[in-house]
Order: C-alpha cells, then structure tokens, then sequence
C-alpha cells in the first residue's frame, strides 16, 4: 500500500503544484475557475484515452514514442505558459488597478486563462495517464486490491493537498507584487518543462546529450527525494543534467524573458502615447493661440 500511495502521490503532485501556479497566475481573471475545471476535466478523459492506446504510442516510431509524446507534451505547454507570460507583463498593471478597485478584472484576461486551460489539460493527461499505466504494471505485479483501496486515496489526498497549501501561501503575496511574481514562476516552470523535455528526446536519441553528466548534485538534494521530486517540477531541477538540457532550460528562460520585456516596453509606450494632454498643456496652448 504504502509504495502504491507514494507513487500516486509523486505523479498527483506533478501535476497538482502546475494546476496550482497556473490557479495563481490567474487570480482575478473572469471565469478562471470554469477554465481551470474544464482543463483537469479535459485532462483526466485525456489520460484514460492516452492510458488505453499506450501500447500503440510506445510501439511506433520504433519504439520511441512514448518518449516523443512525453516531449511534445511538455513542448507544448511550454508554448502556452509563454503565450500567457508575454500577454501577462503588458496587461498585469490594469489588472492589478482593476483588483484594487475591487471590480471586474480586465475581460481580456479570459482568453489568456483559456489558454492556460490547455497547460492544465496537458499536465492532468501527462500524470494521469501515467498513474493508469503503473497502477496496471503493479496490479500485474501481483499487488493486493487493498494496497489499491488503502494506496490511492492516501497518495491523491496527500498530493492535492500539498498543491492547496502551496495556493494559499502564494495568495499571501501582496497584490501590487503578485502578478510579477507568479509570472517568473511560471518562466522558470516553463524552462524546466523545456529540459524535461529534452530529457526524454535524450532518451529517444532524437538530441546529442553535449555531456552526459555536467556535475552531480544528489549528495546535496536527490532526484528521488519528496523535496526534489516538488523542486524539479516546479523548476527543472536535475542532479546530474545532460548539457543538452542546460541548453534547453536556458535558452526557453532567456527567450520568455526577452518577450516579457518588448512586451511590457511596447504598452508602455502605447500607454504614453494614449495619455491625455495635461490640464496646464492645454492652457498653454490656448494662451499662445489666442
């Protein structure tokens, strides 16, 4: 019972600590729970139609296809948190304004949570399937139903409640720091999605690995670990990387930053050229003109 629990909880939580900076990043916005209900909704039918045609995902491309599904996967969700990063730095100080008036945030914020909705559909199906898979190899196994019945609820529970504690401790930042804040979180999940990415095209030997261990940092935090199992998630983090997945990581983080920032310079410049001329502007230029 106790590894069927430890193994549902690893794969909840991978998925629960993405849903819940995703949750974050979007507080305030219309609608964001209907979004982020139907994306787990989406995700869980998708990990059952995954789960079933596994057998034909793992068999094509020559047996590499559970690698390259696990890499598109992620590639793809990386491409949505970056959509969302880079609309969030222009339109993050209206909806700040709009939150502090205590009103209705910035409608245009819907469609970057319908976005997202994509990111949690992805993470449900990732991990869900996964749990299907190796709740099947187990009971295969030879593992009891009473390790099932005992098992999987004390891994859900304890997954989804690590996820719901680290929500509120993030609904804790002050409002005028929020939206920075989960933003960066969200650049360095979605670079550590790109490396984990890059790991399974390693293990596929679709990418050179440009070395095989860069450094090794077990002794100090291992891969296997509760804690770096939550830090690699929500990071990247790796003992022992491959420089490919360096590369990875880096060039995803750089490229979301620099986004971000043309992104924030140009409303701010929209933002400078839609501003009214000022009260004693105006006066003056009626003084000269009389």
């Amino acid at each position: 019972m106790l590894g069927i629990a430890l193994l549902v909880f690893r794969e909840v939580l991978e998925a629960a600590l993405i849903v819940t900076v995703v949750a974050a990043a979007t507080r305030g916005v219309p609608h964001r729970r209907v979004f982020i209900g139907g994306g787990i909704a989406l995700g869980v039918l998708g990990a059952s139609v995954v789960a079933l045609c596994m057998g034909f995902i793992e068999g094509s491309l020559g047996g590499i296809g559970q690698e390259v599904f696990e890499a598109c996967v992620l590639l793809t969700a990386v491409v949505m948190i970056g959509w969302h990063v880079t609309w969030m730095s222009g339109h993050g100080k209206e909806m700040v304004k709009e939150m502090q008036r205590v009103t209705d945030s910035v409608k245009a914020g819907s469609s970057s949570v319908a976005v997202l909705l994509v990111v949690v559909a992805l993470a449900v199906m990732r991990e869900g399937s996964e749990i299907v898979l190796f709740l099947f190899g187990m009971a295969a196994g030879g593992a009891g139903k009473l390790g099932f019945i005992g098992g999987v609820p004390i891994g859900l529970a304890c997954g989804v409640g690590l996820g719901f504690a680290l929500y509120f401790g993030l609904l804790r930042i002050p409002i005028r720091y929020f939206f920075t804040a989960t933003n960066w979180m969200l650049v360095v999940l979605a670079s550590g999605l790109a490396a984990s990415a890059a790991g399974y095209l390693l293990q596929a030997n679709l990418l050179p690995a440009w070395g095989n261990q860069l450094w090794n940092t077990s002794w100090l935090l291992s891969d296997g670990s509760i804690v770096g199992q939550a830090v690699h998630i929500l990071t990247g983090y790796v003992a022992r990387p491959a420089g490919m997945q360096l590369v990875f990581w880096i060039v995803t983080f750089v490229a979301l930053v620099t986004g971000m920032r043309l992104v924030s310079m140009r409303m701010a410049a929209k933002r400078c050229c839609a501003k009214p001329p000022s009260h004693s502007a105006v006066s003056t230029g009626a003084t000269r003109t009389a």
